[in-house]
């Protein structure tokens, strides 16, 4: 499971200069390389790249047990200042206009990775290699192309990535943590049809798995379409053996994204979810879960963007969330929460995030209350 256990083209100090929450977190998941082309015409390699960036955060929890605050990813840690992750990112980026080759190295450094780790990838307690990849490009004319990409790469599903600065809000909500895999290990055709439209075909060894748990593969696809600057929908498919030693039983389902630029200060998000896994019900029939999410930021200052995240997640077998992230056994659950968060930009290549969360389920699993409250701050430099 995710919770126990985007591809992402951009440099992270430009989307940062660049508000943070403009469509980014769409972007993020887009898997081409059209946000990030070299031009250049000649047939001398580009330049390597070296970006990332450092956060830490505090966390206090109304309702936490001990020093965990359930449902909680990163700022999981209840009134304890956290080192959440040293991100160093060295990449080269393929040409699109001509035959040419790139590669993606991002490892994570800190109290993130614990949280994030595949099965058969681990460097220690607080280490782990994100992402690792090759990309390999084919030109089919002006503005189309195609791509092999082959190594460890983050999900094509979701509005939210594992870069945290790249997010409207501080910490993650559910959809992403529970939901989606961090990362998949496999290989990828990508495909740019022009500035309307791209697809993604992915076939790896599962959800968060480095080395198989079992004989079977998933595969994933994702639609991207852009009928203007303004707009931009994601649609993803996946289905694939997710159980140890069990190739027969199958998790398949479907994520929605669609992104739109409302005014020049504001945007929102819209992101649906819709799971089933064969054979893993209390019954031993079928579990299925359902969930929404939406965002909206806007530009409250120059150098302050207030973002909002409201999400609801229907568990309604306990296959996702039962005995994960602190949440007790359960059979089914329905639980939501509600965020706003405040991105203060006020330093050169520095993000300061305020954060208030408000959570909320049918039963009663935060320390015996149906209801919590987290305050939270998040500082991050970017390089």
């Amino acid at each position: 499971m995710k919770a126990v256990s985007l591809f992402v083209k951009y440099r992270i100090w430009l989307a940062a200069v660049a508000c943070f929450v403009t469509p980014l977190a769409v972007v993020a998941q887009n898997a081409d390389s059209s946000t990030t082309t070299d031009t250049t015409k000649s047939a001398t390699p580009g330049p390597v790249a070296v970006t990332g960036y450092v956060t830490s955060s505090y966390t206090y929890g109304t309702q936490a047990q001990g020093h965990d605050i359930v449902g909680r990813l990163y700022n999981r840690r209840h009134n304890e200042f956290m080192l959440n992750v040293a991100d160093l990112t060295v990449e080269r980026v393929a040409a699109t206009d001509r035959m040419d080759a790139g590669f993606h190295f991002e490892g994570f450094f800190g109290q993130n990775a614990e949280v994030v780790k595949s099965v058969g990838l681990d460097l220690g307690h607080d280490a782990d290699i994100w992402q690792a990849y090759v990309t390999l490009n084919w030109p089919l004319g002006p503005g189309a192309y195609v791509q092999f990409k082959g190594g460890k790469l983050a999900t094509l599903m979701g509005v939210e990535v594992g870069e945290d600065v790249v997010n409207p809000n501080l910490d993650v909500g559910w959809q992403d943590i529970l939901l989606e895999p961090f990362t998949e290990t496999g290989a990828e055709l990508d495909a740019k049809f022009g500035p309307h439209a791209d697809v993604e075909l992915r076939v790896s060894n599962g959800w968060d798995q480095v080395t198989d748990i079992n004989t079977g593969k998933t595969v994933m696809a994702r639609l991207g379409l852009t009928p203007d600057d303004q707009t931009l929908i994601a649609l993803v498919g996946y289905l694939g053996p997710e159980q140890a030693g069990n190739a027969h039983d199958k998790r398949f389902g479907a994520n929605a994204v669609l992104s739109r630029k409302i005014t020049p200060p504001a945007n929102a998000w819209l992101q649906l979810d819709y799971g089933q896994e064969q054979g893993i019900a209390a019954n031993g029939g079928d579990a299925k879960w359902y969930a929404a999410g939406f965002w909206v930021t806007y530009d409250v200052a120059p150098a302050a963007t207030l973002a909002f995240r409201g999400d609801y997640v229907n568990d309604r077998d306990g296959a996702r969330s039962s005995g994960a992230l602190g949440f007790p056994v359960n059979t089914g659950q329905k639980f939501g929460s509600a965020t706003a968060t405040l991105n203060i930009k006020s330093w050169a290549h520095a993000l300061v995030r305020p954060e208030i969360r408000y959570d909320h389920s049918d039963l009663s699993v935060f320390k015996g209350k149906d209801s919590q409250i987290t305050f939270g701050l998040g500082y991050s430099y970017i390089f």
